[in-house]
């Protein structure tokens, strides 16, 4: 235990490295797409746990040490908090960071060519139209992928739910 706290590297290069994996993670999702996490599947979860050893070494290398890693989390913890500050205050790089919502359904009708840019399969789209107690879109003005995954709708009026 007396080498616990032993650094192999500078204590700022932990916090660094985590604070640039956390952006790396941060681009690679915005790539991926807003479906990636919307809705948890077994194969979401999968992926997170894959990411989060595969990174691991990013972060702290081959520290073996207990500060390393609290060291790099600090980092990650700091960045997730600088990013929510800075996007609080400027709405463009709030957009970058989010991104815009996509029109999946319109007037009662799929959007196609939405729906296969967001890798939305129609069996996803009927369970969400289920979920809110509809059997297909035709009572739906507008459907919404939202930035983080989720579909909202938006009925026509007049109608219950």
């Amino acid at each position: 235990m007396d080498h616990a706290f032993d650094l192999t590297a500078a204590w700022w290069t932990f916090i660094a490295r985590g604070s640039l994996t956390y952006i790396g993670l941060l681009v690679l999702m915005r790539i991926a797409g807003k479906r990636s996490f919307g809705e948890m599947s077994a194969f979401d979860v999968v992926i997170i746990a894959l990411a989060g050893g595969t990174l691991r070494t990013a972060i702290i290398g081959d520290d073996p040490t207990m500060t390393g890693p609290f060291l790099g989390v600090t980092g990650i913890l700091g960045t997730h908090k600088l990013i929510a500050w800075v996007s609080t205050r400027f709405p463009g790089f709030n957009r970058w960071v989010e991104g815009f919502p996509a029109i999946v359904i319109k007037d009662g009708k799929r959007v196609e060519s939405a729906l296969h840019r967001q890798n939305i399969p129609d069996a996803a789209l009927d369970r969400v139209l289920h979920a809110h107690g509809m059997e297909d879109e035709r009572d739906v003005v507008v459907g919404r992928l939202e930035p983080n995954g989720k579909i909202t709708l938006v009925r026509r009026r007049g109608q219950n739910g």
